[in-house]
């Protein structure tokens, strides 16, 4: 019995030492997510900082925090902070191959803060995944695809990757393709493509709208239609003048052909 009571009390010091790691962990935890939660939240109430900026800034600050109460936990193992360092230096060389790939993502997680290629809320296509920016933190950049999925890239591949920023610009220019009958006018097509440009508010007036015949196909004459808008009104703007003109065609017996075959007989 003594033994056991011997062999307790040995091993209470590191029972005292565990809980006391815990509590520090568990509130360290609770406390750095606070701090990051104040700091987005001051930082993004400027109307002068972008949002990106805020909440990339608390990401580093809940990690920096997290890093803090890692090392007051060894502390508390009786592993001292110089120790650590010491320990951290002679294994360097493990450490940076086991861990490249987060060291890649956090530099260019501050590349990507640094040169801006996109921000919260804009469109844009990361190496072929397209969505509206969520997030861009220490690590990773949040993606919501349009049926509203959410897709995490590392940063270290968003920043390898080439970007097409869809939000950058405030206009952006729709391309459309009409097909008309040989037997059709071309002037009166054209006509009709311009009218419904000019009845809707969202087309832009400059850059002027510019419809041109641009190719003879095997079974229609193709007009191209190019009309400028502001960036949120692109794809209503398409939409809208797909389905006008093609109404406004229907109604003054202009027709759009489909590609079909004639049985030339013998």
């Amino acid at each position: 019995m003594d033994q056991i009571i011997e062999q307790a009390g040995a091993y209470w010091p590191l029972v005292v030492s565990g809980a006391k790691a815990l509590v520090v962990l568990v509130l360290g935890w609770i406390i750095a997510g606070w701090i990051a939660a104040v700091v987005r939240k001051r930082i993004n109430a400027s109307k002068h900082i972008d949002p990106t900026l805020g909440n990339f800034a608390a990401s580093v600050v809940r990690w920096v925090l997290l890093a803090v109460v890692a090392i007051a936990v060894l502390g508390i193992f009786g592993i001292q902070a110089t120790s650590l360092v010491a320990m951290l230096g002679a294994a360097t060389l493990a450490i940076g191959l086991a861990l490249q790939g987060t060291l890649s993502d956090i530099a260019a997680g501050f590349m990507l803060i640094l040169f801006r290629p996109y921000k919260i809320g804009q469109v844009v296509d990361i190496g072929g995944t397209t969505g509206t920016v969520k997030d861009l933190n220490l690590f990773v950049t949040e993606l919501a695809t349009p049926d509203n999925v959410q897709i995490i890239v590392p940063n270290g591949q968003a920043w390898g990757s080439v970007i097409t920023n869809f939000s950058h610009h405030e206009t952006r220019r729709v391309d459309l393709v009409f097909g008309i009958d040989y037997g059709d006018s071309a002037d009166a097509a054209k006509e009709i493509i311009l009218q419904q440009i000019a009845a809707d508010p969202r087309a832009l007036k400059d850059p002027e709208p510019w419809v041109r015949v641009t190719n003879l196909g095997d079974s229609s004459v193709d007009l191209t239609t190019r009309v400028w808008c502001d960036a949120a009104d692109y794809w209503e703007l398409k939409f809208a003048l797909t389905q006008g003109v093609k109404e406004a065609f229907d109604a003054k017996g202009i027709s759009i052909p489909y590609p079909h075959s004639v049985e030339i007989k013998k």
